[in-house]
């Protein structure tokens, strides 16, 4: 079976939070059941705050603002438009029931895909997420239910970064954060549907 036939890629293009998260939610029923193949959600989204099971009080630097409780693992973050985020939504059977391990095939993803734009990614061994030198370019958080992987990555492409400043992303101080235009240059900084082109490659050869 080639990668193609073993993973379903979604672009769904530019979607709000809360309805692309009951979307991934009936596709977890559906995967669990059986009904469909592990499948691969590329969404753009509108701004909004999230926070996963470890959300902590402080890392809320401006109130006002309306955040998500969510299922994830991981504290808060935002999404927003110029982000590639991507949720696989795929049984871990067998030796693939190991977190650990899905997590790091999921930097790994993301440290491949910024290879292909010269950009060298690296881990950081006090948490998840994918940083250029000292600087976070991605971040992960991921929920498991009956072995059904959902949640998953967030890329800034050509995010706002100021919009970080309205909270600690994931814990961090907000200036930690940048993205491919920061890193590259707007002149040569690839579009979002080409990052997820390369990322929906990447993930398919890394996960079949």
């Amino acid at each position: 079976m080639t990668s193609a036939e073993a993973l379903d890629v979604r672009r769904l293009g530019r979607v709000s939070y809360r309805g692309c998260l009951e979307q991934m939610r009936a596709l977890v029923d559906a995967r669990a059941k059986g009904a469909i193949r592990d499948t691969l959600l590329l969404v753009e989204h509108d701004a909004v705050f999230t926070a996963g099971r470890r959300d902590a009080a402080e890392d809320l630097v401006d109130t006002s603002i309306e955040v998500v409780q969510i299922e994830r693992g991981g504290r808060i973050t935002y999404h927003g438009p110029g982000q590639l985020v991507a949720y696989p939504i795929v049984a871990l059977e067998g030796a693939r029931r190991d977190l650990h391990a899905w997590l790091r095939l999921l930097e790994d993803v993301i440290i491949d895909t910024l290879s292909r734009w010269t950009l060298v990614g690296r881990r950081d061994p006090k948490g998840t997420g994918v940083f250029v030198e000292d600087r976070k370019i991605a971040s992960i958080g991921i929920a498991v239910r009956r072995w059904i992987s959902f949640h998953g990555l967030a890329l800034n492409v050509t995010t706002d970064l100021d919009a970080f400043t309205a909270i600690r992303p994931c814990g961090f101080d907000s200036d930690v954060m940048t993205s491919l235009e920061r890193e590259l240059g707007a002149a040569h900084t690839p579009t979002l549907t080409e990052v997820g082109d390369v990322m929906a490659t990447v993930f398919a050869e890394a996960w079949v």
